[in-house]
Protein backbone atom coordinates (compact mmCIF):
# COMPACT_ATOMS: atom_id res chain seq x y z
CA UNK A 1 0.00 0.00 0.00
CA UNK A 2 1.26 3.47 -0.88
CA UNK A 3 0.98 6.30 1.64
CA UNK A 4 1.20 10.05 1.07
CA UNK A 5 1.23 12.83 3.63
CA UNK A 6 -0.16 16.31 3.10
CA UNK A 7 1.14 18.93 5.49
CA UNK A 8 -0.38 22.38 6.08
CA UNK A 9 1.67 24.98 7.94
CA UNK A 10 -0.09 28.05 9.33
CA UNK A 11 1.84 30.95 10.85
CA UNK A 12 -0.38 32.93 13.24
CA UNK A 13 0.04 36.41 14.67
CA UNK A 14 -0.51 37.23 18.37
CA UNK A 15 -4.28 37.32 17.76
CA UNK A 16 -4.27 33.90 16.04
CA UNK A 17 -4.87 35.44 12.61
CA UNK A 18 -3.16 33.50 9.81
CA UNK A 19 -0.24 35.47 8.37
CA UNK A 20 1.26 32.79 6.14
CA UNK A 21 -0.01 29.43 4.93
CA UNK A 22 2.07 26.83 3.12
CA UNK A 23 1.44 23.25 2.13
CA UNK A 24 3.54 20.34 1.00
CA UNK A 25 3.01 16.72 0.05
CA UNK A 26 5.23 13.67 0.15
CA UNK A 27 3.64 12.63 -3.16
CA UNK A 28 4.54 15.83 -5.00
CA UNK A 29 7.42 16.34 -7.43
CA UNK A 30 7.94 19.73 -5.74
CA UNK A 31 9.43 19.03 -2.31
CA UNK A 32 9.34 22.68 -1.21
CA UNK A 33 6.48 24.13 0.84
CA UNK A 34 4.13 26.04 -1.48
CA UNK A 35 2.70 29.34 -0.22
CA UNK A 36 -1.07 29.87 -0.48
CA UNK A 37 -3.47 32.59 0.70
CA UNK A 38 -6.41 30.35 1.64
CA UNK A 39 -7.55 26.76 2.04
CA UNK A 40 -10.73 24.85 2.78
CA UNK A 41 -10.55 21.38 4.24
CA UNK A 42 -13.64 19.22 4.69
CA UNK A 43 -13.55 15.80 6.32
CA UNK A 44 -16.44 13.36 6.69
CA UNK A 45 -16.77 11.81 10.15
CA UNK A 46 -18.43 8.46 9.49
CA UNK A 47 -19.08 7.78 13.18
CA UNK A 48 -20.97 11.03 13.82
CA UNK A 49 -22.30 11.40 10.25
CA UNK A 50 -21.19 15.00 9.93
CA UNK A 51 -18.60 17.17 8.27
CA UNK A 52 -15.64 18.66 10.04
CA UNK A 53 -14.21 21.76 8.36
CA UNK A 54 -11.28 24.08 8.53
CA UNK A 55 -11.45 27.26 6.44
CA UNK A 56 -8.51 29.62 6.78
CA UNK A 57 -7.18 32.58 4.85
CA UNK A 58 -4.38 35.04 5.44
CA UNK A 59 -5.11 38.59 6.51
CA UNK A 60 -3.85 39.86 3.14
CA UNK A 61 -6.11 37.64 0.97
CA UNK A 62 -7.67 40.08 -1.53
CA UNK A 63 -11.48 40.08 -1.61
CA UNK A 64 -11.57 39.65 -5.40
CA UNK A 65 -9.38 36.55 -5.08
CA UNK A 66 -11.61 35.22 -2.28
CA UNK A 67 -14.64 35.58 -4.56
CA UNK A 68 -12.83 33.65 -7.30
CA UNK A 69 -11.66 31.04 -4.77
CA UNK A 70 -15.25 30.38 -3.63
CA UNK A 71 -16.50 30.25 -7.22
CA UNK A 72 -13.85 27.77 -8.30
CA UNK A 73 -14.37 25.69 -5.14
CA UNK A 74 -18.10 25.44 -5.84
CA UNK A 75 -17.38 24.46 -9.45
CA UNK A 76 -14.91 21.73 -8.50
CA UNK A 77 -17.25 20.45 -5.78
CA UNK A 78 -19.75 19.87 -8.58
CA UNK A 79 -17.12 17.92 -10.53
CA UNK A 80 -16.35 15.80 -7.46
CA UNK A 81 -20.02 15.22 -6.70
CA UNK A 82 -20.66 14.08 -10.28
CA UNK A 83 -17.74 11.63 -10.16
CA UNK A 84 -18.83 10.32 -6.75
CA UNK A 85 -22.57 9.98 -7.40
CA UNK A 86 -23.29 10.27 -11.13
CA UNK A 87 -26.08 12.77 -10.28
CA UNK A 88 -25.94 14.84 -13.49
CA UNK A 89 -29.18 16.80 -12.99
CA UNK A 90 -28.29 18.29 -9.62
CA UNK A 91 -24.76 19.08 -10.80
CA UNK A 92 -26.26 21.04 -13.68
CA UNK A 93 -28.31 22.96 -11.11
CA UNK A 94 -25.13 23.67 -9.14
CA UNK A 95 -23.40 24.87 -12.30
CA UNK A 96 -26.36 27.19 -12.96
CA UNK A 97 -25.99 28.56 -9.44
CA UNK A 98 -22.23 28.98 -9.96
CA UNK A 99 -22.94 31.07 -13.07
CA UNK A 100 -25.39 33.17 -11.02
CA UNK A 101 -22.80 33.51 -8.22
CA UNK A 102 -20.12 34.62 -10.70
CA UNK A 103 -22.49 37.15 -12.23
CA UNK A 104 -23.50 38.59 -8.84
CA UNK A 105 -19.85 38.75 -7.69
CA UNK A 106 -18.85 40.32 -11.02
CA UNK A 107 -16.30 37.59 -11.69
CA UNK A 108 -17.96 35.99 -14.72
CA UNK A 109 -15.45 34.53 -17.17
CA UNK A 110 -15.03 36.87 -20.13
Amino acid sequence: MKRAEIKLIVDLDDNNIPQNITWESTDSANKDAVPVKSFMLALWDHNYKNTMRIDLWTNDMPVDEMKRFFFETLQTMGDSFLRATGEKNIVEDLRDYCAHFADKMDISPK
